[in-house]
C-alpha cells in the first residue's frame, strides 16, 4: 500500500522538478555555447529554431542582425537595406543634436521621407560580432601556482597581446578579448564596426518618452520607446567613414517581423549587449550592496532630487535647465530603491545563505575540493565585511562630487591643472582654452542657487555618513571652522568662490598658471574640494584598492570553486560585461505585492487614461488621439485595441536597451527598453517570480511609423509576417 501511495507522490515531485526546470529563465548566455548548454531547455520552453540559427559563422544567423549601438545600447537590423531599430532613449542624443527651435525633432519627431534626408551622426557607430573564439588555454598558459594577482595579470596580458596579433581576421575587422567567470575564462571577439550611421526616424518625445521619470522602471508602461537609424557602408560593403557616396549596408542577416503578437507563457528571447551584473557575489556582498551602499546612494540622491524638484516647480527656466539632470539623477535612485525592495521581498540574502550552506556541504564530500577551496568563501565574506566602511565612504564621496555641481567643477579644475603639470607649463595656454570651451555647456544649465541648497543638504549627509578618520584632517578642519554647519559652509562657498559662473571661472584661470595653483588654496570651494579629495585618496581609495585586490582574487577562485563543486546541480553563466548575450523566458504577469497582480499587456487605452494635456510627461499628440478615437489601427490592432507594451521573464540589464525581443521562430515581436521596479535587483539576485523586462510591442512601433507618421517607405522595406 505504501508503495502504491509513494509512486504517485514521486511522480508529482518529478513533474514539479521538471516544470521548474522548464521554466528556468535566469541567465545571460554566450550565443556560441547555446548548443551545448541551453538548446534542449530552450526547445523545451517552446523554441522552434536551432542554436545554429542563433549563432553561426558559416551562414547568416540571428547574431548577424544584432549590433552594439554606440557602445552603450543594442540595435537590430530590420531590413535588407541596413535599417536599424533601437530605443528612443538610445537615439536621444543624436536626435537632440539635430534639433533646433525651428526643427525641434525631440518635440515633434523626425521622419526622413527619402534617403537624402537621413541625417549623419559623427561619432555614432554600430558593431557586429563576426566570430567568438575560446582562447582560455592560450591566455592562461603562463599562470603558475603561487603567483600574486599582479604577476598573474601581467602574464595573462602578455599572452593576450600575442593572441590578438595572431588572431585570424580581415584587414577591416577588429579584435578584442574579454575575461569571463571572474577571469577564469577568456574569449576573443572578431568585430566589424560601421561608423556611418544615419538618423532615419523618431517619434516625438510625447510617444518615445511617454511617462518620462514618473513611469521609469514602472509597470504598467505605455511608452513607444523606439527610434530608427541606417548603417551606410562603402560601395564594397565594408566599413567606411561618412561619405555622401556611401550606400546602405546589405547585411548578412535581417530580422523578419511578426505581427502575430504574444500570449501568456509564449517563449521569448532577447539578444543584446548587457553591461554589468554581479550575480555571484557572496552573501556579505549582497547584504552590503542593498543594506549599506544602495541606502547611502539613495539617501544622497533623494535629498538632491527634492531640492531640484522644488525649484523646477516654481521656475520654468530652472525646469528646462535641470530636466536632464533630474532625469539622470532619478534613474538610478529609483533603480537602487527597487533593488533594495526586491532583494528584501524575495529574501535574496537568505537564499544566498542557503546556497552557501549547500555549497559548503557539497565541498566537504570531496577531499580535493576541500584542500583546494576550503576557507575561500569564508575569507571572501570576511573581506567584504572589512571593505564595507571604505566602500560606503567611497559612495558618499562620489555622490557628493556628482550632485554638488560646484564640487564637480572643482574636481575638473584640479584634473586640468594636474594635466598641465604633467605636460609642462608651456602647454597651459592651449589647454586652458580647451578647458574653458569644455565648461561652456556646463554653465548654460547651471544655477548657483539650486546648487547651494543641494550642497547644504549633501555636505551634512557626507559629514554624518563618513567617519572623521576617513574624511581626513583637512576636511575636519574646514568643517570645524564652520562650526560643523553645512549652511554656514555653503554660504561661504557660494559667496566667495570663483567657480560659480562661467565669467568667474574664466577670470580665475586667465591668471598665470602658478598664480592659479596658489589661488586654489585660497578659494573656499577649491580648498574644500582638494581637502575632500586628499581625504578620499589617502584614507578611502588606497585601502579600498588593497582590499578590492584581495576580493578580486578570492572572487575568481570562488567562481571556479562554484563551477567545480556545484556543477552537477547548476549550469553557470558569466556575468554581463558588454558582450553579446542571449537570454530567454516566458511572457507572463507577476504579483509585486500582496493582493496585487499585473497583467502582461498594455494598450493604447492606457495611454489615454494617463493623458494630461500640456504635461511634459503625459501629454499626447493630437494625431495619436485622432487615430485612437477612430480606432484607425490598420493591420496592427487586435479586436479594436492597439497593443503598446508587454513583459516577460527575460534576464536583462543596462546595455540591453534596444535589444530585439524574438519569438520561438526568431522573429521580431518587440523592443526591450526597461525592467520592472521590483525586478531591478536582477543584477545581483534574479528571481523569475517578479523579475520582468519591459518591451514595446513591434506592432505599436509599426503603427506609429505607418499610421501616425505616414512613413510607409520604411514599412515597405521590412519583411512582415
Amino acid at each position: 500500500m505504501l508503495q502504491r501511495i509513494m509512486k504517485p507522490v514521486l511522480l508529482v515531485v518529478l513533474l514539479l522538478v521538471l516544470a521548474r526546470h522548464t521554466y528556468a529563465t535566469e541567465g545571460m548566455w554566450l550565443p556560441q555555447l547555446l548548443s551545448g548548454l541551453n538548446e534542449k531547455e530552450m526547445k523545451g520552453m517552446g523554441m522552434k529554431i536551432a542554436a545554429a540559427d542563433i549563432y553561426s559563422i558559416n551562414k547568416g544567423s540571428l547574431k548577424d542582425a544584432i549590433v552594439s549601438f554606440g557602445g552603450f545600447c543594442t540595435a537590430e537590423v530590420i531590413s535588407e537595406q541596413g535599417l536599424l531599430l533601437t530605443n528612443h532613449h538610445c537615439g536621444y542624443d543624436a536626435i537632440q543634436k539635430h534639433s533646433s527651435l525651428q526643427n525641434n525633432f525631440l518635440e515633434n519627431g523626425f521622419w526622413a521621407k527619402s534617403a537624402v534626408e537621413e541625417l549623419p551622426n559623427p561619432g555614432l557607430f554600430a558593431t557586429f560580432i563576426v566570430r567568438i573564439d575560446d582562447v582560455t588555454k592560450a591566455a592562461l598558459q603562463d599562470v603558475k601556482p603561487g603567483m600574486s594577482e599582479r604577476e598573474r595579470q601581467s602574464a595573462i596580458d602578455r599572452r593576450l597581446n600575442e593572441i590578438r596579433q595572431q588572431a585570424r581576421h580581415e584587414s577591416w575587422q577588429e579584435t578584442m578579448i574579454k575575461p569571463f567567470y571572474e577571469g577564469n575564462q577568456y574569449f576573443l571577439f572578431v568585430t566589424e564596426t560601421y561608423r556611418d550611421v544615419r538618423l532615419v526616424g523618431a517619434p516625438p518625445s510625447s510617444i518615445g518618452k511617454f511617462g518620462s521619470d514618473t513611469d521609469n522602471w514602472v509597470w504598467p508602461r505605455h511608452t513607444g520607446d523606439f527610434s530608427m537609424f541606417r548603417i551606410y557602408a562603402g560601395k564594397d560593403g565594408r566599413p567606411a567613414p561618412y561619405s555622401k557616396d556611401n550606400v546602405p549596408l546589405k547585411p548578412r542577416y535581417a530580422l523578419t517581423i511578426s505581427l502575430k503578437g504574444v500570449k501568456q507563457n509564449d517563449f521569448t528571447m532577447v539578444m543584446g549587449f548587457p553591461g554589468r551584473t554581479s550575480e555571484y557575489l557572496p552573501s556579505e556582498g549582497v547584504k552590503q550592496t542593498v543594506d549599506v551602499l544602495d541606502a547611502a546612494k539613495v539617501e544622497m540622491r533623494d535629498a538632491a532630487l527634492k531640492i531640484m524638484d522644488g525649484y523646477m516647480r516654481k521656475d520654468p527656466q530652472i525646469k528646462i535647465q535641470y530636466a536632464a539632470k533630474f532625469a539622470g539623477t532619478a534613474n538610478y535612485w529609483k533603480k537602487w530603491m527597487g533593488e533594495m525592495q526586491g532583494v528584501k521581498q524575495t529574501n535574496g540574502v537568505g537564499k544566498k545563505l542557503q546556497y552557501e550552506d549547500t555549497y559548503r556541504q557539497q565541498l566537504e564530500t570531496n577531499p580535493v575540493w576541500k584542500q583546494q577551496y576550503g576557507g575561500v568563501l569564508d575569507s571572501l565574506n570576511g573581506y567584504y565585511q572589512q571593505i564595507q566602511p571604505y566602500a560606503q565612504a567611497r559612495d558618499y564621496y562620489s555622490e557628493l562630487v556628482r550632485n554638488v555641481e560646484l564640487f564637480t567643477v572643482g574636481d575638473r579644475l584640479i584634473s586640468f591643472l594636474n594635466d598641465v603639470h604633467e605636460r609642462g607649463e608651456a602647454q597651459y595656454e592651449t589647454m586652458r582654452q580647451q578647458f574653458l570651451v569644455s565648461m561652456q555647456g556646463f554653465y548654460q544649465n547651471y544655477n548657483a542657487g539650486v546648487d547651494h541648497d543641494v550642497a547644504v543638504s549633501l555636505i551634512a549627509l557626507y559629514a554624518k555618513g563618513v567617519p572623521a578618520q576617513l574624511a581626513g584632517a583637512e576636511f575636519a578642519q574646514i568643517w570645524q571652522e564652520n562650526n560643523k554647519n553645512s549652511r554656514a559652509l555653503s554660504d561661504k562657498l557660494y559667496a566667495a568662490s570663483g567657480l560659480t559662473s562661467m565669467d568667474k571661472l574664466t577670470a580665475f584661470v586667465q591668471q598665470p598658471y602658478n598664480t592659479v595653483v596658489a589661488q586654489m588654496w585660497k578659494d573656499p570651494a577649491t580648498r574644500l574640494v582638494m581637502a575632500m579629495r586628499k581625504g578620499y585618496v589617502d584614507n578611502i581609495s588606497r585601502p579600498l584598492a588593497d582590499l578590492q585586490s584581495n576580493i578580486n582574487n578570492l572572487q575568481r577562485i570562488y567562481m571556479q570553486a562554484q563551477m567545480d563543486v556545484m556543477g552537477s546541480k547548476k549550469v553557470f553563466y558569466p556575468d554581463a560585461n558588454s558582450t553579446l548575450r542571449v537570454t530567454y523566458g516566458k511572457v507572463d504577469g507577476y504579483n509585486p505585492r500582496d493582493a496585487i497582480h499585473y497583467d502582461f499587456y498594455t494598450y493604447l487605452d492606457g495611454v489615454m487614461e494617463k493623458y494630461i494635456p500640456g504635461d511634459y510627461e503625459f501629454d499626447v499628440p493630437a494625431r495619436l488621439i485622432e487615430l485612437y478615437k477612430k480606432k484607425d489601427y490598420g493591420r496592427y490592432g487586435v479586436n479594436g485595441r492597439m497593443p503598446v507594451c508587454f513583459i516577460a521573464s527575460n534576464h536583462t540589464t543596462g546595455g540591453n536597451s534596444g535589444s530585439p525581443a524574438l519569438d520561438a521562430y526568431g522573429r521580431l515581436i518587440g523592443l526591450n527598453f526597461d525592467r520592472t521596479w521590483e525586478g531591478t535587483m536582477s543584477d545581483i539576485n534574479f528571481d523569475p517570480a517578479i523579475c520582468r523586462n519591459i518591451m514595446v510591442d513591434i506592432r505599436y512601433v509599426l503603427f506609429i511609423v505607418d499610421k501616425y507618421a505616414g512613413c510607409t517607405r520604411l514599412i515597405d522595406e521590412m519583411k512582415l509576417l
